[in-house]
């Protein structure tokens, strides 16, 4: 470990994965909630055309991956808004587009054949620059700065945007802003985790975590320390067993949804058990008249409080 702890690389792979391990299930849980889990993988094909650019013109794959994939976001939420039936083909296009795009672009660029690609698409820890360290320390800042503190307001419009409406939420804005965040996200994360494995750090953290909490808000916190166990536990162990990171990182993430999942199957017999002896209760709390539907799961009980 010390050994390990002596290289340079090492230690931005590290504190990269911290921040990515921050990142990507906080805007994650967004996603989860409004059943879109995979928009994240969507996002990541997208940036290959930023990643594909930036080798072509020489600039900082890293920043144009941004431009483009939160171009490609805002496309992709007025797509979503819009709720037609072509909607998907669309959303389509413009994802097998984007990888083919790139891969044209990096064909083309005087780095082609260099298996650089490679580690933006499964990520690397050797390939973490203090470049991208600093771009990374930055957008990372952002995105949890706009998720952590418009949590309400993110919330709100994840579980019924009519009723976020009513209340005078910016409804249009929020759902842009978060799509922007995601997309941040993704460009974020893919030099630790890969385009194409970004969306599962996104999301199974997330889904690990609703298995044993019943707030929104330790449902958030909970995925966030998981994304940052599993995000240095990934890396360290590929570098022990040289392998790529992003694999490391979501097979372990999946590892843990697992045992939370054995966990938690008892744990609800038994409450629901204890729920049954104890007989019917009646309430005499009175609901307000409008108040935002839950969902039913885990999911639901995730969002029935902040």
């Amino acid at each position: 470990m010390t050994e390990m702890l002596s290289y340079d690389f090492m230690q931005r792979a590290l504190l990269a994965a911290v921040l990515v391990g921050i990142t990507a299930p906080a805007v994650g849980i967004y996603l989860v909630q409004r059943r879109q889990a995979l928009m994240g993988d969507g996002m990541g094909h997208v940036a290959m055309t930023g990643v594909g650019l930036g080798f072509l013109f020489q600039t900082s794959p890293v920043w144009m991956a941004v431009l483009v994939c939160v171009l490609g976001a805002v496309v992709m939420e007025l797509v979503r808004s819009r709720g037609n039936q072509r909607g998907d083909i669309a959303l389509a296009m413009l994802f097998y587009g984007g990888m083919a795009c790139g891969k044209l672009l990096v064909s083309k660029s005087a780095q082609a054949g260099s298996g650089s690609l490679e580690s933006y698409l499964w990520g690397s820890i050797l390939t973490v620059s203090p470049g991208d360290l600093a771009t990374i320390a930055i957008l990372g800042a952002v995105v949890i700065a706009v998720t952590v503190g418009l949590r309400r307001q993110l919330f709100a419009i994840c579980q019924d945007e009519e009723f976020a409406k009513v209340t005078g939420l910016p409804v249009r804005v929020l759902n842009l802003l978060l799509a922007v965040m995601a997309a941040v996200t993704v460009t974020v994360a893919m030099r630790v985790v890969g385009l194409l494995l970004v969306s599962a750090l996104m999301v199974v953290p997330v889904v690990a975590a609703q298995q044993l909490t019943r707030s929104f808000a330790a449902t958030q916190a909970g995925a966030i320390a998981l994304g940052v166990v599993v995000s240095l536990a990934g890396v360290t162990g590929s570098y022990q067993v040289d392998v790529p990171s992003g694999p490391a990182i979501v097979l372990l993430a999946i590892a843990v949804f697992a045992l939370f999942s054995a966990i938690a199957a008892p744990l609800a017999r038994r409450r629901h058990r204890a729920g049954a002896d104890a007989g019917p209760k009646v309430c005499d709390v009175q609901l307000p008249a409008q108040s935002a539907p839950a969902e039913s799961g885990p999911a639901g009980r995730a969002g029935l409080a902040q």
